[in-house]
């Protein structure tokens, strides 16, 4: 059994080129989609499928209605050249009481050969055209030789060089020489939670019978991914309680700053507080996130925590996703935190690196905020205490474990201002604790915001002209940086060409995108910053950006290209002064989803109600990749379709570490090395020690 199943295990990990015909080139091709060996080619799951078990007379072809009809041949194929390299085909049949016509467009010379006399297979619908009946045809094939006509075809996503056929018959090789997968749950998982095999599952999801069966095989996978997350994660949660941290009593020192301050924290913001303060006494590292709307008051939340770790007479370090970020952050925690809190920005920019690096790591420093650079081998610290990271989800758990390392058990707050559903969080932030601030600051501006469509976009751009005469500013955000040939949308070159030339001339119109350099985008950002651009036309680079209380108006093209959280935060970039502010979106809008989407952006401004919209109608997979949140992609599982899984699949987790935290039992050797594989961006050390 053990040599059949390290021969099994042997094969899964091996290359794709061990499959017949995929050599070098094909392989490279493979990669593009992120396959590279024989188990990344078996848990290539389809995208989508077709149901092709519906047979129908061509007198009760409904139109619109995807279905199979059996025709025979009346001629022979008829072709019809469009261009160079497009071909239109007609296929004249009948069933033996009604003729139709075939049609579909195809590259010339790749019509199937069709043989006189035989009964072919069609997969298509009925077009009704002028009282002309038609066939579009998607798949036809001879009915002695059918395969992928009167079953379940699963559709792979394809790319450049690859189609979906070759794709499919490279899945089925794969799966084809497995036997048994290593399956990774306990028996008594399955049991209790009634889950088919994993080579069952899988095999499904390539092949399934019934609709019912692939429902079957889905919960199995995604209970199984979900279980190996919230395990993984719930380990380093574990495992961090187990250890001892630098005890600080801050709540003296936190009523003490929060006395100097011209302003008063909001309830919110108290509650967040008390919640950390209670986690530094502990004695235990902290791993908290503080998780709030656009502006809710967070950086004041951490400068508060800064505040009373330097008294105390330790050293914290806040990370930003950019410079300019970074640069903001350290003017206004010098505004915050007073004279007596010594702080430093760091960044891989700065001058005079070398003496800083030697003042930092001596303790000169109470808070030193900077970029990624504070992550790099020759950065050290005296006796930090805490780490920080701003916009949690630019970083990785490995980027947040390698700062954490420079100070001994060092405490770890993270924030975030994209809000996050409950149920979302239990995965994505398995190893953290959450502070939730809901309430807003006094005096934080209401933001109107509009839909309109390009037809009145001059109106748009008119009031545009008005804000900067009133000594406002504004954004105008495109989703593309240049045209192309391939997307119908607005770019940045074109927009800024427009602007400065037409529609805004005599405007001082400059551009921003993440084509350009650091120092390039981080110069522009100032200078719009001091007030010396009227107008920024941009990509979402700016959507973590600095604030700009000139900024009235962000104008978004194309704003059915953006998910609603993601127009959230672009509308956050606006309301950050005294002066009323609006939130433009151009979109034309032709679908139901799209109308449903801007009529949310127009009617809500709560971050939390528009996060849970954007999950329930774009999906979790592409609400943001779970890639940046430092946790493995998911292929199977959807966070808000399969909420009801995952509290299952997180319930049997935490079983299993109150009883188990280093999955030591021998039942939990194959689950405890699927966690270590996945999480090798930990430097390939062992998560468990």
């Amino acid at each position: 059994m053990t040599d059949k199943f390290n021969l099994q295990t042997e094969y899964l990990n091996s290359p794709i080129t061990v499959l017949k015909g995929i050599g070098p080139k094909k392989a490279e091709l493979f990669s593009k989609l992120g396959i590279h060996t024989v188990w990344d080619m078996v848990y290539y799951f389809p995208s989508n499928y077709e149901d092709r078990r519906t047979f129908r007379k061509i007198c009760d072809l409904t139109a619109g209605e995807l279905c199979c009809i059996k025709i025979r041949p009346l001629r022979q194929i008829v072709e019809k050249r469009l261009k160079p390299k497009l071909s239109l085909f007609l296929l004249y049949g009948s069933d033996g009481h009604d003729n139709i016509v075939v049609k579909w467009f195809s590259a010339p010379f790749s019509k199937p050969k069709i043989l006189p006399g035989h009964l072919y297979n069609v997969y298509g619908m009925l077009s009704v055209q002028n009282i002309k009946k038609e066939f579009d045809m998607r798949y036809i094939e001879d009915e002695n030789k059918a395969r992928h006509t009167g079953v379940i075809v699963p559709v792979y996503r394809a790319t450049a060089g690859l189609s979906v056929k070759t794709i499919s018959e490279a899945v089925s090789l794969a799966v084809s020489g497995v036997n048994e997968l290593p399956d990774c749950l306990p028996d008594y998982v399955k049991k209790e939670n009634k889950l088919i095999s994993v080579t069952e599952a899988v095999r499904t999801m390539h092949s399934p019978n019934s609709f019912e069966a692939l429902q079957t095989a889905h919960d199995r996978l995604a209970f199984e991914e979900l279980f190996v997350l919230s395990l993984a994660l719930s380990s380093i949660k574990e495992r961090r309680i187990d250890k001892k941290g630098i005890a600080i009593y801050a709540a003296s020192y936190v009523r003490e700053y929060a006395s100097r301050l011209p302003f008063e924290l909001t309830n919110g913001q108290k509650q967040a507080i008390n919640e950390i303060c209670s986690d530094l006494a502990g004695g235990k590292p902290m791993n908290r996130l503080v998780q709030g709307d656009v502006g809710c008051g967070k950086t004041a939340v951490a400068a508060a925590v800064m505040y009373a770790v330097s008294k105390a007479g330790f050293q914290s370090a806040f990370m930003a996703p950019t410079e300019i970020l970074a640069r903001q952050h350290y003017s206004t925690l010098q505004k915050l935190l007073g004279s007596s809190i010594k702080i430093a920005v760091f960044t891989s920019s700065v001058k005079n690196k070398k003496q800083l690096i030697e003042d930092i790591a001596n303790g000169k420093y109470d808070v030193v905020v900077g970029t990624h650079a504070l992550i790099e081998d020759n950065v050290s610290f005296s006796r930090l205490a805490l780490c920080i990271t701003d916009e949690q989800h630019r970083f990785g758990v490995n980027q947040r474990a390698i700062l954490t390392s420079k100070g001994k058990s060092a405490h770890v707050l993270v924030m975030s201002a994209t809000p996050i559903p409950r149920t979302l969080s239990l995965i994505l932030y398995g190893d953290l604790d959450i502070s939730v601030i809901k309430s807003m600051p006094k005096g934080r501006q209401a933001i109107e915001t509009y839909h309109i469509k390009p037809s009145v976009r001059e109106r748009a751009y008119g009031f545009l002209k008005k804000e900067v005469a009133s000594g406002h500013q504004c954004y105008v955000v495109c989703p593309l940086v240049e045209d192309s040939e391939s997307i119908e949308a607005a770019s940045v070159e074109n927009t800024l060409s427009y602007l400065r030339d037409v529609a805004l001339r005599g405007l001082r119109v400059e551009c921003v995108h993440g084509k350009m350099k650091a120092e390039e985008k981080d110069e522009i950002m100032m200078r719009f910053k001091d007030g010396q651009i009227d107008v920024l036309v941009s990509t979402t680079v700016i959507e973590v950006g600095v604030d700009v209380p000139g900024a009235t108006v962000m104008l978004i093209e194309n704003a059915e290209r953006f998910g609603l959280s993601q127009l959230h935060q672009l509308r956050g970039r606006v309301g950050r002064g005294d002066a009323k502010s609006y939130c433009i979106l151009i979109s034309e809008c032709s679908t139901d989803n799209c109308k449903e989407r801007m009529k949310i952006m127009t009617e809500s401004t709560d971050g939390f109600v528009i996060s849970q919209k954007d999950l329930e109608l774009r999906g979790s997979g592409q609400f943001f990749g779970t890639k940046q949140h430092g946790v493995p992609e998911l292929k199977v599982a959807n966070l808000f379709s399969d909420s009801e899984i995952m509290q299952k699949a997180v319930a049997a987790a935490s079983l299993i570490i109150a009883e188990d935290p280093s999955l030591s039992s021998p039942e939990l050797a194959n689950v405890k090395g699927r966690i270590q594989s996945l999480f090798s961006d930990f430097e390939g050390k062992d998560i468990f020690n």
